[in-house]
């Protein structure tokens, strides 16, 4: 049953003390404490003069962050109002392309363009997949790829609207997009950060107005019938904007983006599974985020699995 976000009280803000609850919990816990290799998010962002920047962020204790120019030029000033999950791909020659969707006006597009050492080489291309998005305020794609690495078995594309509606398309290898449901209920969501992609569900974590986090997992049978189960009941309504890659064989990098000051903070988190999810503050991260636009750049290699 779904539980509409709309609908919950408002949290007091506190610090929390974030405790595992299970014995499962207190191993994770152990595990994400004590890294063996630093983990890392990719933060991509459109600049107010149309410049694609990015910012990559590392689990250290506190995190270290390199920020650096990905595509000088790619987009027109104040053009793109949200993005999905970019990608980058490595030409072999020294370039790079870089593709994903991005909602322009009333529209989503597919922007392609290629660059070389932070700048594109001409602006970005624009494909139009559709009109009437000028009221979503999120979009993403969850790709699955199969443990055989034959291929994409499946692509599904996610967005909310602004009155809280939830929808869903699946897209055939040929780009044809189909309806796949939709469902009410999340009019308090901030943000939305897709955490897992299986053959059978994909799963966002998100956080609400009121302050609380949540999971929503989403079958990918028919009808659409996502599952909402609360992470923590307070203290996250500060971030507009969550970003998660995958860390370790259970875990989960979270950066949460506060527009408002231009700052934001890395958390390491375990396998998520309700309320006792363990979660762990890594501190703020020694960069500064002034943009409205952002987004995760993909890792090929770390695909998620966080439920």
């Amino acid at each position: 049953m779904i539980k509409p976000l709309g609908t919950i009280a408002a949290a007091v803000l506190v610090t929390a003390t974030l405790v595992p609850t299970t014995a499962t919990a207190k191993t994770i816990a152990r595990t994400i404490a004590q890294p063996a290799v630093n983990c890392s998010v990719s933060a991509s962002s459109i600049t107010a003069a149309g410049d694609h920047d990015n910012v990559a962020v590392v689990s250290t204790t506190p995190p270290g962050a390199t920020k650096s120019p990905l595509g000088r030029g790619a987009f027109t000033a104040g053009q793109v109002k949200d993005m999905a999950t970019m990608a980058v791909l490595d030409d072999g020659f020294g370039g790079y392309s870089v593709y994903g969707y991005v909602i322009i006006g009333d529209s989503l597009y597919q922007a392609t363009y290629s660059g070389h050492k932070g700048t594109a080489d001409r602006p970005a291309g624009l494909r139009r997949i559709g009109g009437g998005w000028g009221k979503f305020t999120m979009v993403e794609e969850a790709e699955y790829q199969g443990p055989t690495q034959a291929g994409i078995s499946r692509w599904t594309v996610y967005a909310l609207r602004n009155d809280g509606v939830l929808f869903r398309w699946t897209v055939s290898s040929k780009g044809v997009w189909r309806s796949a449901g939709s469902a009410p209920g999340f009019a308090a969501v901030t943000s939305m950060a897709l955490v897992s992609k299986a053959a059978t569900y994909d799963t966002f974590v998100a956080n609400a107005r009121g302050g609380a986090l949540y999971t929503i997992h989403i079958p990918t049978s028919a009808p659409m019938k996502p599952v909402v189960k609360q992470v923590r009941s307070r203290t996250w309504q500060g971030f507009e904007t969550l970003l998660a890659q995958k860390c370790g064989a259970y875990g989960t990098v979270l950066l949460g983006i506060d527009k408002d000051t231009g700052t934001a903070y890395l958390y390491a988190v375990g396998r998520f599974t309700g309320t006792s999810t363990v979660i762990r503050s890594l501190g703020k991260v020694p960069a500064t985020f002034p943009d409205t636009v952002y987004a995760r750049i993909k890792d090929p290699g770390a695909p998620l699995n966080g439920e």
